[in-house]
């Protein structure tokens, strides 16, 4: 306990007197993972090109970003959404461009099922992040969790067609909650 009370104090200072670097483009990168998980030929391939984006998604711009997106991870881990989210806003506020501390707070709210504060988070991640797989398939279980159904779909098609290995692609199999209701004969 003394341990982490002398880093939190450490870290602090960090937080008020530092700027956050601009987030390095790593769009390149997602972009030739999206084209792996489409030619993925097995769910264990495709699943493991899922994690491979998580690991650039989750690259801070520097330590100091870093320390903090972890820190939110592991309170979120032990279901600490207080914690998480105490993280997550200074997070976003110390890196204001930085997309996934804005997808890891909407992911919080999603958690605590307050989906109208998720929303504008997942906005502002995809609009600094547009290839973020994550926060389209997010933005779409939030919107389904809205009642916005039609929007839902629309959002989680573009998700999938990205990663057809998202598990929340059985959301959109006929009869599910984003799929089609009834066949036209």
């Amino acid at each position: 306990m003394k341990h982490a009370l002398i880093v939190a104090l450490l870290a602090a200072p960090a937080f008020a007197h530092a700027e956050c670097p601009p987030p390095k483009d790593f769009s390149g990168e997602i972009l030739a993972l999206i084209a792996k998980a489409q030619t993925a030929k097995s769910d264990q391939e495709g699943r493991g090109v899922s994690g491979e984006m998580w690991q650039v998604w989750l690259r801070a711009p520097d330590d100091v970003s870093q320390s903090a997106l972890d820190a939110g991870l592991r309170r979120r881990d032990v279901y600490d959404f207080a914690g998480a989210l105490n993280e997550f806003n200074r997070l976003v506020d110390y890196c204001p461009t930085f997309a996934e501390g804005f997808n890891q707070r909407a992911y919080i709210h999603f958690l605590s099922e307050d989906y109208e504060k998720a929303l504008p988070d997942l906005d502002r991640a995809l609009s600094l992040n547009p290839h973020h797989v994550a926060a389209q398939s997010g933005r779409a279980l939030t919107l389904m969790n809205l009642g916005r159904l039609e929007e839902a779909r629309a959002q989680l098609l573009i998700a999938v067609e990205n990663n057809p290995w998202l598990s929340e692609a059985a959301l959109l199999a006929d009869g599910a909650p984003l799929g089609r209701k009834g066949k036209d004969i």
